[in-house]
């Protein structure tokens, strides 16, 4: 082999090689790119996920309260139905304490 041809192979070996590690550059870039884009989707999927969950407990505490508001209500409902009851109860009793009250102090 002369020397040309040497000079002539290892030129070829060297063009060979850069080609390699531009397509190994490429290969590279390519598999960063496809990472940022899953990565960018697993987050886009985290966060939707989030906001569903987030939605779904707020509307499990909205429930809750809902029922503790109605069961909140439904006791002053009886409670008042109890006043009540117990008020005209005494109405007789009110009213004749009053007429003689009333009839002292006429009297007097």
């Amino acid at each position: 082999m002369t020397r040309a041809e040497i000079l002539s192979d290892i030129k070829q070996a060297e063009e060979d090689a850069k080609k390699s590690v531009l397509q190994a550059n490429e290969v590279r870039n390519q598999k960063i790119n496809e990472a940022k884009a899953q990565a960018r989707e697993i987050i886009k999927k985290a966060e939707e996920e989030a906001l569903e969950y987030a939605a779904a407990e707020i509307n499990k505490a909205q429930e809750i309260i809902k029922e503790e508001r109605e069961k909140i209500v439904e006791k002053g409902v009886s409670e008042a139905e109890d006043i009540k009851k117990k008020a005209k109860k005494n109405i007789t009793k009110a009213t004749k304490f009053i007429l003689t009250e009333f009839e002292r102090a006429a009297n007097a």
